[in-house]
């Protein structure tokens, strides 16, 4: 618990699901939390909550698609704890429909620019803090992140791009004490697919998992703790999506008909 005492640590998408949940356990752990989102009722809820817990915490209403608003957060988090020590990008939004079914391209933009440069933003503005305390970045991806998912497409491509570029963050930044870790959770029980875009690029409104079971957000956000305090470079948190990355690479074919059997069988 020592390991984040004092420590700063910026969250994006700390409103609710993953982000609150890991904010607060932070809190709990005598960390300061920085809370980022767009939702300022929110986020002055989750604040309470980590006050609760025994933290410092401070709100910052934050649209991470607006490169500016990502600089101002980071200098807003800079003034209240004087620097930062871990980023968390958090922040997302899904959609569900399929690419023939897509009437508004616009969600495909959206996708990217939340999902993608949202985390480019931040980290970004966050690195020379985070370089002067030897930080971590961490990028909240998903197994979509690691193999091609039907009816996501547009979230699967953000989610590939994360990976993309950590990875080559993670390179540059040897040597410089940054460390940089992705954790790539399966399905939690949040409210990302009641927001999820639908083919007209508007949120859905509706979960459409067909009741496949959910890891609950408290015990995702505990998994991304302990990957935090141990600076792991990649987390997968589910046994079959770590097989399921020596399947793509040994029979990728068989690995696209379970995506599909899976989405036929969330759809019935």
């Amino acid at each position: 618990m020592r390991r984040m005492r004092g420590k700063t640590v910026v969250i994006t998408g700390a409103s609710s699901g993953i982000g609150e949940e890991l904010a607060v356990l932070l809190a709990g752990r005598g960390a300061h939390v920085v809370l980022a989102a767009r939702g300022e009722e929110a986020l002055q809820r989750v604040k309470a909550r980590c006050e609760s817990a025994g933290g410092r915490a401070v709100a910052v209403r934050t649209d991470v698609g607006d490169a500016e608003a990502c600089r101002l957060l980071m200098e807003r988090a800079v003034e209240a704890f004087g620097g930062i020590d871990v980023l968390v990008n958090n922040a997302g939004v899904s959609m569900g429909a399929r690419v023939d079914e897509v009437t508004d391209l616009g969600l495909y933009e959206r996708l990217m620019r939340i999902n993608y440069l949202g985390a480019v933003y931040c980290t970004h503005h966050a690195l020379p803090h985070l370089k002067a305390r030897k930080g971590l970045v961490v990028a909240v991806s998903s197994l979509t992140g690691l193999a091609g998912v039907p009816t996501v497409s547009g979230y699967a491509a953000s989610k590939h791009a994360m990976h993309g570029f950590f990875d080559s963050l993670r390179i540059e930044l040897r040597g410089t004490g940054v460390d940089v870790s992705v954790v790539c959770p399966g399905f939690v029980a949040t409210n990302i697919r009641l927001n999820a875009l639908g083919t007209d690029g508007q949120p859905t409104g509706a979960d459409e998992d067909g009741g496949m079971k959910k890891m609950d957000a408290g015990t995702c956000a505990a998994i991304m703790l302990r990957a935090i305090e141990r600076r792991e470079r990649e987390v997968v948190m589910t046994a079959k999506a770590r097989v399921g990355k020596y399947v793509k690479l040994l029979a990728p074919g068989l690995l696209d008909r379970i995506a599909a059997r899976a989405v036929r069988h969330r759809r019935r």
